[in-house]
């Protein structure tokens, strides 16, 4: 898996990079490897070269990943769309949740969060765009749902996430900027909220410019996506 490290290695000095452009700590800059559809042993190299955070989409894969590979060190971020049929895995195996859109889903993660498990640490997706095929809560009704997942226990509001479309290269900074400023309106209600989970290996220079503290990357480090999803291996870890 040579291919997997020196790629990883490519990114984070791109995100160096670009945070050292934008007059910021390269260490405010989370990577969030998304391996969804890769292999395991991709997914062991990368922890081999210091990786840490790695992102599913698909429920179902993520577990199976998670109950194969278990360093202790390892977090688990969730970051696909919700089903209301799946929050009980989503709440018994990952350590974050980048994608609550719904009070009806936060208050199942709250549920099905057990007592003695660390708090699910929690984004809430924006549909910065307003387009009727994503999912994401609007702009308008975010402080409302804010103001109901700051209340449940097991659950810890971190801050917001966007997938905006797809634009220019002159352009990409817009909803970026946008979805910063909406954090910055929550910050007197919600002054824990510190996470702006955006930008991905084709946008993500704008984001950090813009704020981002953890950027998703899958194909600049893993390469193309697999149609399908893995064969189960063995443990590994």
């Amino acid at each position: 898996m040579i291919r997997v490290t020196e790629n990883l290695q490519r990114v984070r000095e791109a995100v160096q990079n670009e945070a050292y452009l934008a007059d910021r700590d390269a260490d405010s800059v989370r990577l969030l490897a998304v391996s969804k559809r890769h292999p395991l042993s991709a997914i062991a190299a990368a922890y081999d070269s210091g990786q840490r955070d790695f992102g599913e989409n698909f429920v179902d894969e993520g577990i199976a990943k998670i109950q194969r590979f278990r360093p202790n060190d390892v977090r688990w971020h969730f970051i696909g769309a919700i089903q209301s049929n799946k929050t009980r895995d989503i709440a018994a195996h990952f350590d974050w949740v980048h994608t609550v859109d719904r009070a009806k889903i936060a208050t199942r993660l709250n549920a099905q969060r057990a007592d003695a498990a660390r708090a699910l640490q929690v984004c809430l997706q924006v549909n910065i765009d307003n387009e009727p095929q994503k999912a994401g809560v609007t702009p308008e009704q975010l402080r409302e749902l804010a103001a109901v997942v700051a209340t449940l226990p097991r659950l810890t509001l971190r801050g917001l996430m966007c997938l905006p479309r797809q634009r220019s290269a002159a352009q990409q900074h817009e909803p970026f900027r946008q979805l910063a400023a909406l954090l910055a309106e929550l910050h007197d209600e919600h002054p824990d909220m510190d996470t702006l989970s955006m930008g991905m290996s084709n946008d993500m220079g704008a984001a950090i410019h813009q704020g981002a503290t953890i950027v998703r990357v899958g194909t600049a480090i893993f390469g193309e996506r697999p149609e399908h999803p893995p064969h189960p291996s063995p443990n590994v870890g």
